[in-house]
């Protein structure tokens, strides 16, 4: 494939994966409102303990072996039936462990909804397996069009027509059980309809040993991932309470849904193009410089507008029951830009030789973090967040910290964008308290909703428009790209071929 050839494939993959995330974006805002607004914050309390569960059953059992089949440089038939034979080995092993350790976790979480709902996700579990082998190879095939219509189409199946219903009909915590098995299902039938492949059971080829070997660095590595990003909801649910529970989870998964939709639009498409271009350093360099430059000048703001306008979000969406999520949910609003840091380095470790590093260098964090969360979280459940998001920003910056040493580049061109983040921020922030301000008297949440949020966003499309240069050179060239009818200052060669291998935009 040449250079060409993978940048326009690489910007249609962004484009459409862009387009159906943010369509997924809708349903997941609708479906989650009106199932919280059903459910109320103990349910969904004992649902985010069984997603907690599932999450780390799943890292085996879900992406672990196929895994290996989106770094290879070529995949043949072998690889995949080697893959699909392990990757339900596993999944069927974790499902059975779930199965039977279902009592043993609903008395450790002194809540008997806690069983059935680890019960009906062990056969989500299976399921997500079985669809590992082809998810990994549409997106090693950078097909995110018929991806995202899969995904599209499995959430709206599972939470719109099978979740709310039942929720509805008074299934209560089950109902979102139900719907993840639903979800996994349409996952497995689409993913495999779009992209076939061989099912007949091979245990052993040529390649067995280095796609166990990655496999194992996967599942090490999820293994870690997923105890700094779960524990703490464990820690709360042991500690204090399911309806603490419920608050972090929803908060948690709200504030999830922004970052979703950036790092579900670059994060694939640049480490299935990264691995391409893993003998070319600095075109691989230059990509990422263009992916923080967009993190740390635009992402900001966003995520400093989305935290102030939290209060009159949550007393719209959700109810006066979930009013102290919001300040959960603000703080989780600002460690938007840590998360995305977080994730869209780590690709940068994969396709320079250095996975191994992602899991080490967090095991650290993970030894702190944790008597941190036990120690703390007896104090409130505003102790415990508070250690999540340092947490946050500790991982993104160790992971940056590895990004920077494998690529041979330092942390000095990061501080001015940093700084240009944080002064659009402030100017953005500043928009949003003046319009609150203004219709304070009225005390209506719907309108100081709108107006701190259309201020906000007012404040900082002026900036990109009457004052580009303040935003500078890449995150300038990024949203010339996805916004093309807004003329900005043309790029440099260098920023340009950048912007296109991570398939920040432009046309199809």
């Amino acid at each position: 494939m040449t250079a060409a050839s993978l940048v326009s494939r690489a910007e249609k993959a962004v484009k459409w994966s862009a387009m159906t995330t943010g369509a997924r974006f809708m349903l997941q805002l609708g479906a989650q409102v009106a199932l919280a607004r059903v459910l109320g914050p103990g349910n969904y309390g004992v649902y985010g303990i069984g997603i907690a569960v599932l999450t780390f059953s799943a890292f085996l059992a879900g992406s672990a072996f196929s895994y290996s089949l989106l770094l290879q440089e070529r995949v043949e038939p072998q690889d995949i039936r080697f893959a699909f034979t392990w990757q339900m080995v596993a999944g069927s092993a974790m499902a059975l462990a779930m199965l039977l350790g279902a009592p043993a976790l609903a008395e450790f979480f002194g809540d008997a909804r806690v069983e059935p709902m680890v019960r009906w996700l062990a056969l989500a579990c299976v399921l997500t397996a079985a669809s590992a082998p082809a998810t990994c190879l549409l997106q090693r095939d950078l097909n995110f069009r018929a991806l995202g219509l899969v995904q599209l189409a499995s959430y709206a199946a599972g939470y719109l027509a099978v979740g709310l219903p039942l929720a509805l009909a008074g299934w209560g915590a089950q109902a979102l059980a139900m719907a993840c098995v639903v979800q996994a299902g349409v996952t497995l039938v689409g993913a495999y309809a779009v992209h076939p492949h061989p099912l007949r059971p091979l245990w052993r080829h040529a390649g067995a040993a280095h796609a166990l070997s990655t496999g194992r660095t996967v599942f090490i590595t999820n293994v870690v991932n997923w105890l700094l990003g779960n524990l703490d909801r464990m820690v709360i649910a042991r500690v204090l309470n399911a309806h603490a529970a419920g608050l972090f989870t929803l908060a948690y998964n709200f504030a999830q849904i922004p970052n979703t939709l950036l790092v579900s639009a670059v994060q694939p498409a640049f480490l299935a193009s990264g691995a391409k271009l893993a003998a070319e350093p600095k075109k691989l360099a230059q990509a990422w410089m263009l992916v923080l430059a967009c993190v740390l000048v635009l992402f900001i703001p966003m995520a400093v507008v989305l935290a102030l306008v939290t209060h009159d979000l949550v007393r719209l969406l959700y109810g006066p029951e979930w009013s102290e999520a919001a300040w959960v949910l603000a703080l989780m609003f600002l460690c938007l830009p840590a998360w995305a840091g977080w994730a869209l380095s780590t690709p940068v470790l994969w396709n320079t030789g250095r996975k191994h590093l992602e899991a080490q260098l967090q095991l650290p964090l993970l030894a702190l973090a944790v008597p941190a969360w036990w120690w703390l979280t007896p104090y409130g459940l505003r102790w415990a967040v508070g250690v999540t998001a340092v947490l946050l920003h500790a991982r993104a910056l160790v992971t940056i910290a590895a990004g920077l040493r494998a690529l041979g580049l330092s942390w000095g061109p990061l501080g001015p964008l940093l700084l240009r983040g944080l002064s659009l921020a402030a100017w953005c922030a500043a928009a949003v308290l003046a319009a609150q301000a203004a219709v304070a008297p009225l005390g209506l949440p719907l309108v100081s909703l709108a107006a701190g949020s259309l201020a906000g966003l007012a404040a900082g499309m002026g900036v990109g428009v009457a004052a580009p240069r303040w935003l500078g050179d890449q995150a300038r060239l990024a949203l010339s790209r996805l916004l093309p009818w807004v003329r900005l200052a043309p790029p440099g060669p260098a920023t340009a071929n950048a912007c296109a291998v991570t398939g920040a935009g432009g046309s199809s």
